[in-house]
């Protein structure tokens, strides 16, 4: 339940426009919600600032058609790792729905107008590695940040990404997402002043071991200011980015 929501219910209720028992109905299913499979948790827009995220993955179209049906009701909805037909399915019984085919991300979106915050530069070091990249700016534009793309800028031609030094500079958090050596987190994360979250992808050949050399050449990176997410990890690199792109600018003394 959005934190404007349970404001104005009890708004009415202390203005005496709703009695107790209409309040109660309203927050019924809140904070959470029980479909037998799942517990849906209509209090984490309020403890965490979004709603719960559904990730699609391992779970059947009709339990994520029901969890939606549920969570669209209140909240903006995210579900990661879709398939385009079980959003062929949501789109009958949610008019709104999008498809992000690259980052296999449903997003629907009720709200009117976002004022988005901040700047996110979400950065992939080869093409292979864009549908990582493209979940990691999915979720934080749907969370409320500004987020803008660099794609394909690795160190197999470096030249590349100093032609975006200006780019660089602008984003308040950067998100670079890398295979095989992982080596571009280490060079942005030595060129900016500003935090950057690392993902390693599964990107590679056969001693890139699925991902577990370029995660382990960025949790050794030399470059300060680096926090790395697990493999393949675009979403959970969104949501911290866009915590980080949601916190007060630096105030001088």
């Amino acid at each position: 339940m959005p934190n404007r929501k349970l404001e104005k219910i009890l708004e009415t209720l202390y203005k005496r426009d709703i009695t107790p028992g209409e309040a109660l109905e309203h927050l019924r299913h809140f904070p959470t919600e029980s479909l037998g499979f799942a517990q849906i948790d209509h209090h984490r827009g309020l403890r965490q600032g979004f709603a719960e995220v559904i990730y699609c993955e391992g779970k059947s179209d009709a339990e994520i058609i029901a969890i939606t049906k549920k969570l669209v009701k209140h909240h903006p909805v995210l579900a990661t790792r879709a398939s385009k037909a079980v959003f062929g399915k949501i789109k009958k019984f949610a008019k709104g729905a999008i498809y992000h085919e690259r980052s296999r991300a449903i997003v629907i979106d009720p709200r009117k107008k976002v004022i988005r915050t901040g700047s996110i530069l979400v950065v992939s070091a080869g093409t292979s590695d864009i549908p990582v990249a493209e979940e990691a700016a999915v979720t934080a534009q749907v969370m409320g940040s500004q987020v803008a793309t660099l794609y394909d800028v690795g160190v197999a031609g470096i030249h590349r990404l100093f032609d975006h030094m200006e780019t660089l500079g602008q984003a308040r958090v950067l998100v670079v997402v890398a295979g095989m050596d992982g080596a571009l987190a280490s060079v942005i994360g030595g060129l900016t002043d500003k935090p950057v979250v690392a993902v390693p992808t599964s990107v590679g050949y056969g001693a890139a071991f699925g991902g577990v050399a370029p995660l382990l050449a960025m949790l050794n990176s030399c470059a300060a200011g680096v926090a790395v997410m697990n493999i393949d990890n675009g979403f959970g690199a969104g949501v911290l980015a866009h915590k980080i792109n949601s916190l007060p600018e630096k105030v001088s003394e």
